[in-house]
């Protein structure tokens, strides 16, 4: 069986991203149906969504870990376009999730609740989203509730996250009575029915009156950022909807912008809108930039070429009846099954057994797969987040998963002696898949430690470690671990030693100042000059120095 049938320009790799409880995950639900995906829709509440399948995403009623969706989109009976979406978690303990998505993909749709607006950990993922450079849309959420503002939305975008959004549209009604979108693009009326399905009409000249003013400040808002837009309007030329549909693609691509829409997830309304944009304006696999690889000494641009170099980032580890599955995104080169590739952390490389495409809790086999894609490998039980697939005849290295230092530590007792192998292997499966979980042991009681991002993170791991492995298991109080850094420089920290037992005294003075350095890291200046300090005094100050920054006074 064949894996790409469309080229490269007709796929999206996207994810969806939101602070917890904005509606990522009926937003998806509702993708899902839209495109014919699935027959049913699921709701989070009855936790029968497609994308949250783990017994405690149900039992719990949120997203933990990211789970991919295949779905398929023509806008406008145009085209068809394959789609690769990623529901990732919006609570902070499970940011890893995020990071290493984002890592991957080409582009996300950042929810938005209405009446919500821009949240703490909103903010957290648009920022990691920046810093990855994926482009973005933005879809304001839950429209149909009481309390709902898509202006305040839209305020809210430019004041706390320093965006250029772009309104594509205005709703038609708000709270219980929101039921339809003014399309500034296409000079369109469209209103939904109950089960979600529009009508477009073409504005009267009433509506035309009222909202083409706002279609022109659109078209003078992006063409600030696109030349071929601006020398169209600053020639008086008509700005029709294919040349503003093109240069809001462009814009959106080159991160001037965001194109702000609208709905009612719950309610199917504003999902047929938000699919014509993601095709409209989030990239394929060719319009992202080459990704930069290492080969020795030397870097190695990788194009989305089929043809090219085997390039492919494991970024991501799940368990799925009983066995491994590594999700790899295809960078460079195509992989069959039945190849021996490279690994960077895997001497003897690894071998290409089973390869299939992910669709949530259920997989299809497939023979090959392409620069562009996303896939995953069945089969490697000692697969590492983070390591680079490459042809063994021309080894590269990719930039790795970075993962935030756990922050809080519990400690784990088995209930029996008789369990500890299985407490062990159970553990080391649930650090393997997540990066930001660590065990540990105790160097003083030699107990077990487990470390994670934050309570919610280790009562999840805990609770897989009971359900998933059988190990009946005690939990110890939290330790936190505090992280201490210098708020300013401070000069002239003095400190001396004066031993006088008898005959020669010995005397040390030292003087040392200490300023933040903006990371984690310990950097030692010598300044002494002249050589008449000898270097083993400044060795033994150093490491005197190092030790005491170990931790900070509050850990102490």
């Amino acid at each position: 069986m064949n894996t790409h049938t469309h080229t490269l320009s007709h796929w999206r790799n996207l994810g969806i991203i939101a602070h917890i409880d904005a509606g990522k995950t009926t937003l998806t639900e509702r993708l899902l149906w839209k495109t014919g995906e699935i027959r049913r829709v699921g709701e989070v509440h009855d936790g029968a969504a497609t994308t949250d399948f783990s017994a405690i995403e149900r039992e719990r009623g949120i997203t933990i870990g990211a789970a991919a969706v295949q779905a398929h989109w023509a806008p406008r009976g145009g085209d068809d376009h394959r789609l690769t979406l990623i529901d990732t978690p919006g609570h902070i303990d499970f940011a890893i999730e995020v990071e290493r998505s984002l890592r991957v993909l080409d582009g996300a749709v950042a929810v938005f609740s209405a009446v919500d607006g821009v949240q703490p950990q909103s903010e957290t993922v648009w920022h990691q989203a920046r810093r990855h450079g994926v482009p973005l849309i933005a879809y304001v959420n839950k429209m149909d509730r009481i309390g709902a503002s898509f202006e305040r939305v839209l305020a809210q975008l430019q004041d706390k996250l320093q965006a250029r959004p772009w309104a594509l549209g205005w709703p038609l009604g708000d709270e219980n009575h929101f039921h339809g979108w003014v399309d500034f693009i296409a000079r369109q009326r469209v209103e939904w029915d109950d089960a979600g399905n529009p009508t477009r009409s073409g504005w009267t000249a009433d509506e035309q009156t009222q909202w083409e003013p706002y279609r022109l400040r659109l078209i003078e808002a992006v063409a600030n950022h696109d030349d071929v837009l601006a020398d169209t309007w600053l020639a008086g030329e008509a700005v029709d909807d294919a040349l503003l549909r093109a240069a809001l693609r462009r814009a959106t691509l080159a991160g001037a912008g965001v194109p702000v829409l609208a709905g009612a997830a719950f309610k199917s309304k504003g999902i047929d809108t938000l699919l014509d944009a993601i095709v409209d304006f989030l990239p394929s696999p060719l319009d992202r930039p080459a990704v930069v690889a290492t080969r020795g000494d030397d870097e190695v641009l990788l194009p989305p070429d089929p043809k090219g170099p085997l390039a492919g980032l494991l970024f991501k580890i799940t368990h799925q009846s009983h066995a491994a599955l590594s999700f790899v995104r295809l960078y460079s080169g195509t992989l069959k099954v039945g190849d021996q590739v490279a690994s960077s952390q895997h001497a003897q490389g690894r071998r290409i057994s089973r390869l299939v495409r992910v669709q949530a809790d259920h997989t299809h086999d497939i023979t090959e797969a392409v620069a562009g894609e996303i896939v995953a490998v069945i089969g490697w039980k000692d697969a590492v987040s983070g390591e680079t697939l490459s042809a063994p005849s021309a080894p590269l290295l990719l930039d790795t998963i970075h993962a935030q230092h756990a922050v809080l530590a519990w400690r784990l007792n088995a209930d029996k002696a008789s369990d500890l192998i299985r407490m062990s292997q159970g553990l080391s499966s649930l650090a393997q898949e997540d990066p930001s979980f660590r065990v540990a042991t105790d160097a003083v009681t030699g107990e077990t430690l487990i470390w994670g991002m934050g309570e919610l993170h280790l009562e999840v791991m805990v609770e897989r470690l009971r359900s998933e492995w059988n190990v009946p298991v005690r939990v110890g109080e939290p330790r936190v671990a505090y992280q201490e850094t210098p708020s300013r420089a401070v000069l002239g920290v003095e400190g001396k030693v004066a031993k006088q037992t008898g005959g020669q005294g010995q005397f040390a003075r030292v003087l040392i100042e200490v300023a933040p350095t903006g990371d984690d890291a310990v950097r030692f200046v010598d300044r002494t000059v002249g050589g008449v300090i000898p270097k083993a005094f400044v060795a033994a100050v150093e490491k005197g120095v190092r030790a005491a920054l170990e931790e900070g006074p509050r850990a102490r």
